[in-house]
């Protein structure tokens, strides 16, 4: 069996290395010659499958176009990426979300002063209220604002990007899991937290340790990943009040080196399983 496994040119760095090599030697482990492609270069035509670890969402939709599988689909990661695509896939599933606003669209840069969505958002969210770019990665784009003054800042500072807004779960705060989904079953759990911030992804400096999620925790993972059409993704769950899941976002292409140091369990090894079934059943 023959695979790509995409990645992206403009990202290099230690980090992203090691985890092309997890993939890599997983797949050598089943026999399956998988070849590294940027999404700068020609993606082989004779490939069996394509492992899509990038956000390049018209490359993906390509490729599909061409006749090959591609593991996430260009549509799931599309959802992902985008969390305002996320909440409108999941409002209606009964999966259990933080209270979210969608800003809305300008085509210019913007300023939010006196804009009646900043008193309706206040109405509505509350504050501490969260800030969060559409499309981002490691909670790098995520910020907490504690007043209409800080609200409009950070909405100026964002402009005009896409934002979503949604309630502070403080029950939650500097806390949460990192499920790891593939095939439908979950694979890996990590509870990440902080002491100084009221993110707690690791790549903004928080800690992590190995976790047994609850029935209810697995569940709400594995049916997000069912809703979004994903073969595999990081779920991050937030605690309510009574440690009950609450989805933060999905991730369709989720980084596995963290989870593998703090657990032992390498993900690539049950990804290349799940898409050589996928690609024998085809």
């Amino acid at each position: 069996m023959r695979g790509t496994l995409i990645v992206n040119h403009a990202l290099g760095g230690e980090k992203y290395r090691e985890q092309t090599l997890l993939y890599t030697d997983a797949a050598k482990k089943r026999g399956i010659s998988l070849q590294v492609a940027t999404n700068a270069e020609v993606c082989p035509a004779n490939s069996d499958f394509v492992l899509f670890l990038d956000k390049d969402v018209l490359l993906a939709k390509s490729l599909e176009q061409d006749g090959l599988r591609v593991f996430n689909s260009a549509y799931s990661i599309a959802l992902c990426d985008d969390k305002a695509l996320t909440y409108l896939a999941l409002r209606k599933s009964g999966i259990a979300l933080p209270e979210t606003l969608i800003v809305p669209m300008t085509f210019f840069k913007t300023d939010w002063n006196d804009n009646p969505f900043v008193l309706r958002a206040a109405e509505i969210l509350g504050f501490p209220m969260v800030v969060k770019e559409a499309c981002g990665s490691f909670g790098w784009q995520v910020w907490l604002v504690h007043d209409k003054e800080e609200l409009v800042a950070q909405l100026n500072a964002c402009s005009p990007k896409r934002v979503v807004l949604q309630k502070y779960i403080a029950s939650s705060h500097g806390r949460d899991i990192r499920i790891n989904v593939v095939g439908g079953r979950a694979v890996a759990c990590m509870y990440r937290y902080s002491d100084t911030d009221f993110r707690a992804n690791i790549s903004a400096g928080g800690n992590m340790k190995p976790y047994a999620p609850t029935d209810s925790q697995t569940a709400l993972a594995i049916k997000a990943c069912e809703v979004l059409g994903l073969d595999f993704g990081g779920v991050d769950l937030l605690f309510d009040e009574h440690d009950e899941p609450i989805l933060c976002e999905v991730n369709s292409n989720a980084h596995i080196k963290n989870i593998l140091d703090c657990t032992g369990v390498n993900v690539a090894d049950a990804i290349l399983e799940h898409i050589c079934a996928e690609v024998a059943k085809a």
